[in-house]
């Protein structure tokens, strides 16, 4: 049931979003040299790799490292990374992600392939069988601006009270932050 929903959903928000997909697109790049999609290797059900799509918001040949690692994330920033960050827009080729079936709309975010520290701890409690998702309990609870370890109970929190409402409760609150531009600490 929730995948023929994810499925869905990801069609006519890919459908609904094709202008403003194309226009970011199209800024991406003109304004800054390479590609206008980045694909980075994520970890996803049962700790498999796959690649996921986002629009480019730093400069090509940035380590490939969780912006918390990064001594100072904003001096690769391309000059509209920041504002697609903060507007989550970034975050829109993942609805491919959804159509594939690599992510869900909802679950916990896909860990970067180098982030051990979380990917260990996720395995210890069993997240790792989840699919991951576009957004999540923790997004929604504090996003960038959360611990590992509290993103991990955050998650453990979903995988124990998963259901349609706490989904679309997810979706709703996804929404709110989005347009408040809350939990983006770069």
């Amino acid at each position: 049931m929730k995948r023929i929903m994810d499925s869905a959903v990801a069609l006519i928000a890919s459908l609904i979003l094709f202008f403003p997909i194309l226009m970011v697109t199209i800024a991406v790049r003109s304004i800054s040299k390479g590609p206008a999609l980045y694909w980075s290797d994520r970890v996803g059900r049962n700790n498999g790799n796959f690649k996921m799509p986002k629009f480019r918001t730093m400069r090509v040949g940035t380590p490939a490292l969780a912006t918390h690692l990064m001594g100072n994330p904003k001096e690769y920033l391309t000059p509209i990374g920041s504002f697609l960050r903060r507007s989550s827009l970034d975050e829109l080729p993942q609805l491919w992600s959804v159509l594939v079936g690599d992510m869900s709309l909802v679950g916990p975010r896909p860990a970067l392939f180098n982030q051990q520290d979380l990917i260990e701890l996720r395995t210890k409690y069993g997240i790792h069988l989840l699919l991951p998702g576009l957004t999540g309990w923790a997004q929604v609870n504090g996003r960038d601006e959360l611990s590992i370890e509290d993103k991990v109970a955050l998650d453990v929190y979903y995988l124990k009270n998963q259901s349609l409402w706490l989904d679309i409760k997810i979706l709703w609150l996804t929404l709110i932050k989005v347009v408040r531009r809350e939990g983006v600490s770069h």
